[in-house]
């Protein structure tokens, strides 16, 4: 199938399908992540969207499963499928994953669900010190499989950078700070605000996005740099803990 250039030329078809599976049932169809903002990159990104259903047709997911094989040919990844209900009580366990969807969204059918969420600082501080407390720990396991190949650094680093993306989005979010659109100024953004190198994650992104051509040895010190520059994240927001923030 052809490319999709413009993800808004898309979203009279794929309404038209979910309407025509769950009708009045489908409360609101939304396009978040790099598909709604300037990170979307035509044949590589997914375009990534969030199914809102009524509690009664929530449990009927098989309904979507020839539209989720249909879209998935386009790059389209298997949506989100939530409640209205299930976003409200959701809130405080996972603040990062709907601070990331309101960040960049787009509203193609229905409700706007996630304009007016608000979120509980010390809820995304408990999220953003697990998920890098976790994150660090699997960067090391991962680290010690590769045994030091080049390539399969690089595979590593390609593989686990934007979760730090949307780990950082929170960070900004606790220190009040302007979360920027474009994930390489939310990186430099985080380094104003906080004592890292965020050089250390533009190079990650630099070699996911295969940006220049890296030696086996830069490779090798890119991801010290990445990983010292996470234990730093860590011990950033373990500190706020301390200090009652």
């Amino acid at each position: 199938m052809a490319t999709i250039k413009d993800p808004k030329e898309i979203f009279p078809d794929i309404t038209s399908s979910f309407k025509a599976v769950y009708g009045d049932d489908l409360v609101s169809l939304i396009l978040y992540g790099s598909g709604a903002g300037g990170d979307y990159h035509p044949g590589k990104s997914d375009l990534n969207f969030l199914v809102v259903l009524s509690e009664s047709a929530i449990d009927s997911l098989s309904r979507a499963i020839d539209i989720i094989t249909q879209w998935r040919k386009k790059n389209v990844a298997t949506p989100l499928f939530m409640t209205r209900n299930y976003i409200a009580t959701s809130l405080d366990s996972y603040p990062l994953e709907f601070l990331n969807m309101k960040r960049l969204y787009t509203v193609v059918f229905g409700e706007d669900v996630l304009g007016e969420l608000t979120f509980d600082v010390h809820d995304v501080r408990l999220q953003c010190e697990r998920e890098i407390k976790g994150k660090l720990l699997l960067l090391r396991q991962r680290f010690l499989e590769t045994e030091e190949k080049p390539k399969r650094l690089e595979e590593l680093i390609s593989q686990s950078i934007t979760a730090f993306i949307s780990i950082m989005t929170g960070l900004l979010y606790m220190k009040g700070a302007e979360i920027p659109m474009a994930r390489r100024d939310i990186v430099r953004n985080v380094g104003q605000q906080f004592p890292v190198n965020p050089q250390a994650y533009l190079s990650c992104l630099d070699v996911k996005e295969k940006i220049g051509k890296f030696s086996s040895s830069e490779i090798k010190d890119i991801f010290r740099g990445y990983l010292a520059e996470t234990r730093k994240l860590w011990e950033i927001v373990d500190s706020w803990e301390h200090e009652g923030r």
